[in-house]
């Protein structure tokens, strides 16, 4: 019988917590729950933040959000799921970043947490209480962790990227307002 100790149970709680906040999160842009958007509304608000095209962002975003929080909650395929979650949160803080850090303010802070936490639980693993463990770490080895960051990253750079040179495209020729009235 293995024992768990304090660490496992910290694990457990970070990722019910957080893959419970993702899972939630993605349900929103892909079935409106929670009073989201439904892959209709979060289309047209994905494409308005330079997500082009907007149906297929969502329906990525929502993925990666609910897939990678549920998964995380589960302890299951971690690093693949952490890292999914990470690049979803990595486009999120993206978006809040003109804003400053602080969420009040409509900063990155919250996308910025929930990316951070996801993307340490792909490195630092399941723990035991986890289907990982139970299942013998088949989708859990440690290989995966650098492969699934890595891959997440570059997609997340070339997404990121993409937008960034829309938004600069949308706002070239604009002048900024030289005198007040």
């Amino acid at each position: 019988m293995t024992c768990f100790d304090r660490r496992d149970l910290g694990l457990l709680l970070l990722r019910l917590g957080t893959g419970g906040v993702l899972a939630a999160h993605g349900a929103q842009k892909l079935f409106g729950w929670f009073g989201g958007g439904g892959i209709s509304g979060t289309a047209m608000a994905m494409a308005a933040m330079g997500y082009v095209p907007g149906k297929q962002s969502a329906l990525a975003a929502g993925l990666a959000e609910a897939g990678g929080g549920t998964l995380l909650a589960l302890g299951l395929a971690t690093p693949a799921a952490g890292a999914s979650a990470a690049g979803a949160m990595a486009g999120a803080t993206a978006v809040n970043l003109p804003h400053g850090f602080f969420a009040q303010e409509g900063g990155f802070e919250y996308a910025a947490s929930l990316g951070l936490t996801a993307a340490g639980l792909a490195v630092a693993g399941p723990g035991r209480i986890s289907l990982d463990h139970l299942l013998g770490h088949t989708v859990n080895r440690g290989w995966m962790v650098p492969a699934a960051l890595g891959v997440t990253a570059a997609a997340t750079l070339a997404v990121l990227g993409a937008r960034n040179n829309r938004m600069r495209r949308a706002t070239e020729g604009e002048q900024a307002t030289l005198f007040d009235e």
